[in-house]
């Protein structure tokens, strides 16, 4: 009998559907899972006369596949990936290769390669963006680990993947240990930030302009033609415009409490960790939380009742400056996302090959765009390009969109409107802008209480100063400097 050419385990749906798409693509495919009642009801479904192997362990399923063995994991984050993994240690052997396709934090990823690879094997941990319909038809994949094992995974995953317009897939090598689960870490982290977005435009068009679901889905379906066409403004345009059996509006009778696995959460983690001002991700992370206290919000909202103003100005005027204030709040989404990648570049000695990232990403995964072309020919021009802001057409777009930002703020601030990641977007571009920013006081009170010290701007950069600023203070500094 022929053997397979990659094992799979774990059959939900993602696994199931990536074992379809593998098949499909002429890859044999054997295939285990815990509860083995699932492989035999998947090989007499859906893999009923497919070239896929059933098997009722591991140690089958080892010995059905060629080597260097590949066994892809689907299976829960967290501990059961470890568990599968010693148990897989005790059946493989030096060079066959685990892949653990789940959302795994990346710390664990970097803990695991150097674990397996102690073993003599070697480890993959690939992030797989696009859901279930993504797995059947062709994710995004953004593998990392031990590099010598992609040579023998990379036919397979840039066969299943998705494709852009020119045939490239929407896979490529990202880099060591956890480089491949840090990106696809931060592609969430980002669209949690689109969707907040999305959901901030919405409401505005809803109680701001008094916007039927209907009208908003024309909208939406307008946007999808113009820079903003991509995957989620095309299914919010969708969302608005489905109706139930009684031809009622199905979204407004969705409950406002807004769930969440984890991903977003870690990306704000770890730009505190690495000091980068991730504000609107974090901001989208926080919009979640605050939307799950919907029984207090209800009790706050009759504490505080308010009545938005009906709008009085030009509404198809201020829908087109909506559309731009959204596109100008998306591009520092990504600008502070691609900061975070670079930061953790520095800190974990990764390549990372930025361009190749944005092209990972315009096919298959969440937050595929076209934009994201604009951003891959950004990052090929200069692979040094220290903030998407300072690129010439980002930043000639960026000038295009300001005013209209503003005038969206300001308008949603003066009525009542929550807008977390639109204004906090707009306050991180005037930060990232302004030339002297209040810090100098900032620093003055540090030195005032704890003797922090501080550099001073006719001075050279790196040298510390101190001032006793009650007299009687004494001039003993702290020794350490913490910006």
């Amino acid at each position: 009998m022929k053997k397979a050419d990659i094992g799979l385990v774990g059959l939900a749906v993602m696994g199931e559907n990536l074992v379809m798409n593998m098949e499909s693509k002429g890859f044999t495919v054997a295939v285990y899972n815990r509860t083995v009642s699932k492989v035999d009801d998947f090989i007499g479904g859906r893999a009923a006369g497919k070239n896929i192997v059933c098997c009722h362990s591991l140690e089958e399923l080892a010995a059905s596949l060629t080597k260097p063995r590949i066994v892809f994991l689907m299976v829960k984050a967290g501990q059961p990936v470890d568990d599968f993994i010693e148990k897989l240690l005790g059946i493989l052997e030096p060079g066959d290769i685990i892949v653990d396709g789940g959302n795994s934090h990346f710390p664990d990823t970097i803990r695991r390669t150097a674990y397996v690879e102690s073993k003599g094997l070697l480890y993959v941990g690939t992030g797989v963006s696009g859901g279930e319909e993504g797995a059947l038809k062709g994710p995004s994949m953004m593998p990392g680990g031990s590099p010598a094992a992609w040579p023998y995974v990379k036919p397979i995953f840039q066969a299943i993947c998705a494709k852009v317009e020119s045939g490239e897939a929407c896979c490529d090598w990202v880099g060591e240990n956890g480089a491949g689960h840090f990106v696809k870490m931060v592609h969430n982290g980002i669209e949690y930030g689109d969707m907040q977005l999305i959901c901030e435009a919405y409401q505005l068009l809803r109680d701001g302009l008094g916007m039927t679901s209907e009208e908003m889905h024309q909208v939406f379906a307008d946007w999808n033609k113009t820079e903003l066409d991509s995957y989620l403004i095309e299914i919010t345009r969708d969302i608005l415009g489905y109706k139930d059996e009684k031809g009622e509006t199905t979204v407004e009778k969705i409950l406002d409490r807004a769930g969440q696995k984890g991903t977003g959460k870690w990306t704000g983690i770890a730009a505190l960790d690495e000091a980068v001002p991730l504000t609107l991700i974090s901001e989208a992370v926080f919009a979640r939380c605050l939307s799950a206290m919907k029984d207090e919000r209800v009790r706050a909202s009759a504490l505080y009742p308010r009545e938005i103003p009906a709008f009085t100005g030009d509404r198809a005027a201020f829908i087109e400056s909506v559309r731009k204030a959204l596109y100008a709040s998306k591009i520092v989404s990504y600008a502070q996302g691609y900061t975070l990648m670079r930061a953790a570049a520095k800190t974990y000695g990764w390549n990372l090959n930025y361009g190749g990232i944005a092209m990972m990403w315009r096919g298959g995964c969440i937050i595929r765009s076209v934009f994201l072309g604009k951003i891959k020919e950004a990052y090929d021009k200069n692979p040094a390009l220290e903030n998407l802001l300072m690129d010439d057409y980002f930043c000639s777009v960026m000038k295009t969109l300001v005013s209209s930002w503003r005038q969206v703020v300001a308008y949603a601030v003066s009525a009542g409107i929550p807008m977390p990641a639109f204004s906090s977007a707009l306050s991180w571009f005037d930060g990232y802008t302004t030339e002297n920013l209040p810090a100098n006081l900032l620093q003055a009170q540090r030195d005032y209480f704890g003797a922090h010290t501080y550099e001073r701007v006719d001075a050279p950069r790196g040298e510390f100063f101190h001032t006793n600023w009650t007299g009687h203070g004494g001039n003993t500094s702290a020794s350490t400097y913490n910006a």
